[in-house]
């Protein structure tokens, strides 16, 4: 026998290398086990010696008692062989069982996300479970992705062929429906159409063929423990069949008989299977747009100076690239040389094109407008936005909302309860009418009209279809949860700096010292600013820039800490820093125009020349020009918007009446901004949307936080949701694809329950025959995802 396969475990708590050394000599302790720890990764690893396996519950104790833990590991598992919600709530509830591992399944994309703790519960384990509950799971990982979609239109490719097989043998059943229905409300007798032999032989094929799978489903379902609707199908259908096959035989000739019931059962069936999987697949739509806009390959120059294509894998950090007029961006870069507009509509839901030149960022799957640029890598493969944004959508889509909980508790004893059911109008039909086969069709009315697929595709198909929109809008949810919470809000509290204003300082207005025209003031103070990276100095250089005024010859320039910048022009000394500097240097200010500069709330820059006041700059942060109408939407919605700043409370003032705010709270620091929050609180549910860093305390105390801005970094920790443009109306249109989201889930949710509620009395009181049973139930799942597909109607700004 070989050797074990070694482990590799990640491990938190290591401070320095000490750690890691006295880590190893625990670990090396334990029997059979040889190990090593890297610091540098943060990891160990773990080898078994020939025939002893690692015994993962004591050596997890032996990590922890020493101070240090193992990291738990997500897995995303894509699932073959469930045929509704009572297997994905089956799955959930045999993984949740073992030791160490959080699962979620969804339904409807067909896959299982959760983690684990490795020295607990293996990849080995977690899939041997799933397979002894009667299903199979595979790692699910980017590269598969193609093939998945590829395995899945080939399932749909077979079902469809053996739909169209089913319904060609049932079409004779089809055909002499309407006159066993006439005679039926005639009250007459019927004779049938087709001879009772032939009905059998038609209808075995479709009941043991077509039907295999529901036969398959269901034996595993009842293997590992459960029961799913392959149950319901089978066991009706069966029911169905041998009684007539049983008249038959038996040649009971006063009896019906019901193969065309069993047929026609599964035919139907079968082609709601077929309408739900196309209606499931459009569900991922949006985020499938997306990856398809990335490109295959990469143009880069060869030693000769030529452009040739290498597949986009090759690419590595820092490498040059081309990207042609027309072409879609290969990888994250930054622009080296050329200009050219990009339109990142599908990226950032900015529909018109944003102009890129040398400097300038670009994002994976963002496509190229007329120009030519010249691009060094900077994120790629899963470093890119595009990445970021599928990863966080995926999170997002296998998480449950609360809503969700009812419904999956219900699919758990769901099918247990029907057969019950069903058993019980046999027992009371044939008691009450006398009537053994008209109770037993009842009953086989009962077990197929009902059906937990509406149930547990009301809310994964929604969730799916909206956060595929929200990507497409730049709206990325990290949990449902907040998705859910988002349309309760009462409160909202904004940031100001950089989220209702652009975040850094511009030239406001200027005060000029008579016979000083503007464009000498603005050339002299670029000309002592231009080598200063302060914030001030920069604007005042970029309005020099933006006027066309090139900037002053100024010689000698020296800076005074914390007060300004000394220079020489012309040989006469030239000053430029705060007003009490310029006092300082004999060069005062009038006190009229100081006192208007404050009363305005604008930033003072002081210029001077030889002992005499030149022009008073005052700086502010502007005003984002889309902030005015994002907040009067977010009142429009209901919401009341509070500005929270660290500013004094004239520069408050200014821009919350700018803004149409009435409300704001002046003078506190990131770190106070929790305490607001936890004030607001008591007003009802609040929101908060900040920059995801410095205000991350605040964003995690709120019930849903908001990181705007996000740029290339998608993963804020802090934010529920993060939006990728600088634009507040993102927040309004989050709000708004909440709404829209969970309204759609309780359509679905009130069809789903409704529709069961109805069904299944009608069907046992004999009101629905089993064909418009099957034919009820077969659509019942199709409109509950085609109803959740409207939300692809969704636009941002709405």
């Amino acid at each position: 026998m070989g050797a074990p396969p070694a482990q590799e475990l990640p491990i938190v708590g290591m401070s320095c290398a000490a750690c890691a050394t006295r880590l190893e000599k625990v670990l090396n302790r334990q029997p059979g086990l040889s190990a090593s720890v890297n610091f540098a990764t943060a990891r160990a690893r773990l080898e078994p010696a020939p025939g002893q396996p690692v015994e993962g519950e004591a050596v997890l104790a032996a990590i922890r008692k020493a101070g240090f833990d193992v990291a738990p590991e997500t897995l995303e598992l894509a699932l073959t062989g469930m045929s509704c919600a009572a297997c994905a709530a089956r799955i959930e509830k045999v993984l949740n069982r073992l030791p160490g591992v959080q699962a979620s399944v969804n339904f409807a994309a067909a896959s299982a996300r959760l983690s684990h703790q490795p020295l607990q519960s293996s990849v080995d384990q977690i899939l041997a479970a799933i397979r002894k509950a009667g299903f199979e799971a595979q790692i699910r990982a980017a590269r598969d992705r193609e093939a998945e979609r590829a395995a899945k239109a080939a399932q749909l490719q077979a079902e469809l062929r053996q739909f169209w097989i089913a319904l060609g043998l049932a079409l004779p059943f089809l055909v002499q429906m309407p006159a066993m229905l006439l005679a039926g409300w005639a009250g007459g007798a019927h004779h049938d159409a087709i001879p009772r032999a032939v009905q059998a032989l038609l209808a075995a094929p479709i009941q043991f063929w077509v039907g295999a799978r529901f036969y398959r489903g269901a034996w595993a379902s009842l293997r590992g423990g459960g029961a799913n609707m392959d149950v319901l199908v089978a066991l009706g259908t069966s029911v169905a069949y041998c009684f007539s096959l049983a008249v038959v035989v038996l040649d009971l000739h006063h009896l019906h008989v019901y193969f065309e019931a069993s047929a026609s059962i599964i035919t139907l069936v079968l082609l709601g299977k077929v309408l739900e999987g196309r209606a499931r697949a459009r569900t991922s739509a949006a985020i499938e747009s997306l990856l398809e806009l990335q490109p295959p390959v990469a143009w880069v120059e060869n030693p000769a100076g030529e452009l040739v294509p290498i597949p986009v894998d090759r690419l590595m950090v820092g490498m040059r690239y081309t990207v042609r007029p027309g072409d879609g961006v290969p990888v994250d870069g930054v622009v080296e040389a050329g200009e050219s507009s990009v339109d990142e509509a599908l990226l950032t839901g900015e529909s018109v094109p944003v102009p890129k030149a040398p400097g300038a960022s670009v994002f994976a799957a963002s496509v190229n407008g007329a120009g030519v640029l010249q691009c060094r890598a900077t994120g790629i493969g899963s470093d890119t936005l595009l990445a970021g944004i599928v990863r966080l959508v995926e999170q997002a889509q296998g998480g449950k909302p609360a809503v969700q909980r009812l419904a999956d508790r219900i699919a758990g004893i769901f099918v247990p309860v029907v057969v019950a059911l069903a058993l019980l109008t046999f027992g009371l039909g044939w008691w009450l009418m006398g009537d053994g086969a008209a109770a037993l069709v009842n009953a086989v009315a009962v077990l197929v009209i009902a059906c937990p697929c509406a149930l547990g595709l009301a809310t994964p198909t929604a969730i799916m279809v909206g956060t595929g929109q929200g990507a497409r809008a730049g709206i990325l949810v990290r949990n449902v949860e907040a998705l859910e919470r988002a349309e309760t809000l009462k409160v909202l509290a904004v940031d100001k700096t950089g989220t209702l204003t652009e975040g850094r300082p511009a030239l406001i207005r200027s005060w000029l010292a008579p016979g000083v025209s503007q464009a000498e003031a603005l050339a002299l103070a670029a000309g002592l600013e231009q080598s200063s990276h302060h914030p001030l100095a920069s604007a005042l250089v970029q309005a020099a820039k933006a006027e066309g005024i090139a900037p002053g010859r100024v010689e000698a320039i020296q800076a005074q800490a914390g007060r300004g910048l000394v220079g020489l022009q012309e040989g006469q000394p030239v000053y430029i820093g705060a007003p009490a500097f310029l006092a300082e240097e004999g060069a005062p200010l009038p006190a009229s125009i100081l006192a208007e500069l404050a009363e305005a709330g604008l930033t003072p820059v002081a210029l001077a020349r030889a002992g005499r006041w030149l022009a008073l700059f005052g700086l502010a942060d502007p005003v984002r020009p889309s902030s005015r109408d994002a907040v009067a939407r977010l009142q429009g919605m209901g919401l009341r918007v509070v500005m929270l700043t660290g500013d004094q409370a004239p520069v408050a003032a200014r821009v919350a009446q700018a803004l149409g705010i009435s409300e704001f709270r002046a003078g506190i620091l990131p770190a106070d901004k929790a305490a607001a929050i936890e004030e607001l609180a008591r007003l009802g549910p609040v929101g908060m949307v900040g920059d995801g860093i410095n205000d991350a305390p605040a964003l995690a105390r709120a019930d849903v936080s908001f990181a705007i801005g996000a740029g290339a970094d998608v993963a804020i920790e802090a934010a529920d949701l993060t939006l990728v443009r600088n634009d507040l109306n993102g927040v309004a249109d989050a709000i708004a694809l909440s709404r829209a989201t969970l309204g759609k889930i309780r359509q679905n949710l009130f069809f789903a329950f409704i529709y069961n509620v109805l069904g299944i009395p009608a069907a046992a009181l004999g009101v629905l025959n089993p064909v418009l049973a099957a034919a009820a139930m077969a659509m019942s799942s199709v409109s509950v995802v085609s109803n959740s597909l409207l939300l692809r109607r969704w636009r941002p700004g709405r």
